[in-house]
């Protein structure tokens, strides 16, 4: 089950669980869409991959026992600003590769 992280990794902007601008790579990092697209160009600085809207959780509980309610979002943060020029470098070399190819 999705985590679903409060905030950015990198620039720790507040992402709550019904946020349209959180992106999730495959391992459930968690990113805002600005710094997905202007400082990590698509690729994920821990695993390579590429990244997803992360999807929302119905608030209201439409079949019983699923929805927000029974699974809240985590409010364990992980804040682990990127460094600009060490991901420049690891992104320049696949960031032009697909992320379904990478």
């Amino acid at each position: 089950m999705l985590q679903l992280r409060p905030c950015c990794e990198h620039c720790k902007r507040a992402l709550p669980p019904n946020s349209t601008d959180a992106m999730i790579c495959s391992y459930e990092c968690t990113f805002c869409r600005e710094c997905v697209d202007r400082v990590l160009l698509n690729v994920c600085p821990n695993c390579g991959g590429g990244f997803c809207r992360r999807p929302i959780r119905p608030a209201t509980e439409y079949r019983g026992g699923v929805s927000l309610t029974h699974h809240p979002a985590t409010e364990r943060t992980v804040h682990s600003p990127v460094n600009r020029k060490d991901h420049g470098a690891f992104a320049a070399a696949i960031k032009t590769i697909a992320p379904e190819k990478r």
